[in-house]
């Protein structure tokens, strides 16, 4: 980690009078330059390397890190936004199918959503049983006829 701080450069030959009239905004002969400094641990590990540049740069690592560039990053970012969405999709569709399988039976002649519900659905009251087969099948009553097929929703 580094912090870039501009530095005074004095060219060869300069004297400290030309120094001082550049601070004061005053003269010429003193240019600024941008300097990396390192801080946190590189800080501490450069200060102990007792501020000799080869050792500081041995200590702290002379390699710099490779950089992404803006397109890098935005791609790099839409890939783990994908990932993040299709793990997503198929862990909701794992939880779906995992609430259990719901399963199909025909309606015989005489037989009532209610009498449905309190066999297929013992659980839950008769009212709420009734109102889950209603859910599960689309229906907008409790009139059933023989032969239609109900799905029992898995509890």
């Amino acid at each position: 980690m580094s912090a870039v701080v501009v530095e005074d450069v004095r060219q060869a030959g300069v004297e400290r009078k030309a120094r001082r009239h550049v601070e004061q905004g005053v003269g010429r002969g003193v240019e600024r330059h941008l300097v990396l400094v390192p801080t946190g641990r590189d800080a501490v590990l450069a200060r102990r390397a007792g501020g000799r540049a080869a050792d500081a740069e041995r200590v702290c690592g002379a390699a710099p890190t490779m950089r992404l560039t803006r397109f890098g990053r935005l791609v790099r970012t839409v890939l783990v936004a994908g990932v993040i969405a299709v793990l997503g999709v198929g862990l909701a569709g794992q939880l779906a199918s995992a609430s259990g399988d719901a399963r199909t039976i025909t309606v015989h002649a005489g037989q009532t959503l209610s009498g449905i519900a309190v066999r297929e659905l013992p659980e839950l009251s008769v009212t709420d049983g009734v109102v889950e087969l209603q859910v599960a099948n689309g229906l907008s009553t409790s009139q059933i006829h023989a032969g239609q097929q109900l799905v029992i929703p898995a509890h």
